[in-house]
Formats: C-alpha cells, sequence, structure tokens
C-alpha cells in the first residue's frame, strides 16, 4: 500500500506550476484592469490545480495499465506500474480530481457565462484522453498541443473572463509565453522518456522529432516565452522584469543542449518548474505594476 509520501510523489508536485501560473497571470491582468474579484481568483486556482493532478493521476494509470510505465523508468513515483497502488485506486484518484474541477468550475459558470461548460467539459476531456480512453492522442504527438491550449490560452483567458466579464487583447497576449513554459515542462519530461517511450509504443512529439530535435525544440519554446512575454511591454514597461528569471532557465537549457539524459533531466523538470514559477511571479508582478 502506497504512503502518503508516495501518493504526493505520484501526484507530480513538479508539474503544479502549470495550474498556478496561468491564473496567477490572468489575475494580475485582471487587478490591473480593475477587475478583480478574489474568490473568483481562487476557484479558478482549484479548478487549475485540480484538472492537474487528474491529469497526472490519469497518466499514471494509463500509462502503468497499457505497459508504457516500468518500474525502472526514471522520474516521479509510478503508483501503478510499480504495484504500490491498485489500478482502481488510482483511477478513482484521477477521477475526483476531475469530479472536483467540475463542481468548482459549475460556480464560475452559473456566475459567469454558461458558455463556460462547453470549455470546461473539453479541458476535463482532454485530461483524459491525453493518455487514456480510445483516442489516445498524447501518444500521438500532440501532448504538446493541448497542453498549450488548456493550461495556457484557456487557463489565462478564462482566468480573465470569469472575473472581468469579458477577455482582452492583452489576455490572449500574456497565455502564449504562459502556455510556452508549459509546454517546456512537458517536452523536457517527454525527452527523458524517449528511449522507454519508443520501446513501448508511445509516440510522444519527442519521440517523433528525436533526441535532437526535441532537445532543440525545448531550448526554443523557452526563448519564445521571453519573447512573446516581451511583447507586452507596451502595457507595462515593467515586463522585462521576467528577464531576471534567465538565470534559471540557463542550468536546465544547459543540461538538454549538452545532451544529458536520465536522472538528469529528471533534475532538469525541476529545474524548468522553478524556471516557471519565477517567471510566473515576474510576469504578475510586472502587469500589477502596468
Amino acid at each position: 500500500m502506497a504512503t502518503v509520501g508516495e501518493w504526493v510523489s505520484g501526484m507530480r508536485p513538479r508539474t503544479l506550476p502549470n495550474s498556478v501560473v496561468p491564473v496567477a497571470v490572468g489575475t494580475a491582468l485582471v487587478f490591473s484592469l480593475g477587475g478583480f474579484v478574489w474568490w473568483k481568483a481562487l476557484l479558478a486556482l482549484l479548478v487549475s490545480l485540480s484538472l492537474q493532478i487528474g491529469v497526472n493521476f490519469a497518466n499514471d494509470y494509463s500509462d502503468g495499465v497499457k505497459g508504457t510505465d516500468t518500474e525502472e523508468r526514471t522520474g516521479p513515483t509510478r503508483l501503478t506500474a510499480t504495484g504500490l497502488a491498485r489500478p482502481g485506486q488510482v483511477l478513482a484518484t484521477a477521477l475526483g480530481s476531475f469530479a472536483a474541477a467540475g463542481v468548482v468550475g459549475l460556480v464560475l459558470v452559473a456566475t459567469s457565462s454558461w458558455w463556460l461548460l462547453l470549455i470546461g467539459a473539453a479541458a476535463i476531456a482532454a485530461a483524459w484522453y491525453s493518455t487514456g480512453g480510445n483516442s489516445l492522442y498524447g501518444y500521438r504527438g500532440l501532448g504538446e498541443v493541448s497542453v498549450f491550449v488548456f493550461f495556457g490560452v484557456v487557463a489565462v483567458v478564462g482566468t480573465v473572463f470569469v472575473q472581468l466579464g469579458s477577455a482582452p487583447w492583452q489576455a490572449w497576449v500574456a497565455s502564449v509565453p504562459v502556455g510556452l513554459l508549459s509546454c517546456s515542462v512537458l517536452v523536457i519530461n517527454n525527452l527523458r522518456d524517449i528511449p522507454t517511450d519508443r520501446e513501448t509504443g508511445k509516440i510522444t512529439l519527442a519521440v517523433r522529432l528525436g533526441e535532437t530535435g526535441a532537445r532543440r525544440l525545448y531550448a526554443g519554446v523557452i526563448v519564445a516565452s521571453y519573447v512573446f512575454a516581451l511583447a507586452l511591454a507596451p502595457v507595462s514597461w515593467w515586463v522585462p522584469l521576467v528577464l531576471l528569471s534567465v538565470p534559471l532557465a540557463v542550468p536546465p537549457v544547459r543540461r538538454v543542449l549538452s545532451g544529458q539524459v536520465g536522472r538528469n533531466l529528471v533534475l532538469g523538470l525541476g529545474e524548468t518548474g522553478k524556471l516557471q514559477m519565477a517567471f510566473g511571479v515576474l510576469f504578475s508582478a510586472a502587469l500589477l505594476l502596468g
């Protein structure tokens, strides 16, 4: 039976900035535009966190029962593959997380727009079908697209919309660097797993591109994140503050471009999460000051 610590590890805490940063950035933008509603921001954060946790456990369950996760695989604890928890327990945890996101999301839907119900349903469906069900788009190299859309565009613009009642152009632009950084987390994770994914038939984008292409993609999305963030300088001249996070980008980019593998990339994944949080804090502060 898995311990509390193993369940927490199975939650993959290093990926949680994916859900925190977009809500922080969206809320900071709303605050600068004079539409901040604290309880809606809090509910948006709960929805985002629940979806991320649900995705992680759904991935653990699906990869475990399909045999694409193995005990020898490096990275966070795999509850299903290692037998630490029964598949049904992991599945129930994933579904419970999605249910929590749905319940909290309904409050936002009821107080904002019923059109959000369709977007919420699409987000939950995308979370499940990334590696589960019969249409495994995560096994077909489309995982990064889904992450960009739902943990970038939808999360940032949705956070703005539920508080402000509209989706100004600034929200759409701000969502791009956030989505790209979320993609970087998945890219380095899948880069680490290329050998085992290739053997088990899990054709991620990293597998399609090969090691060299995946390493270049990782560096590219990191650089592009800064480029698109700086595009908001006319909105707030404080946006160049994000450049203070560049020193945190150097170690993981160096790891990736120097050809490191295995557990060294696990360290790089943690460094990417720290970069994502620092970038998010600085970007949010810049929008607030603007």
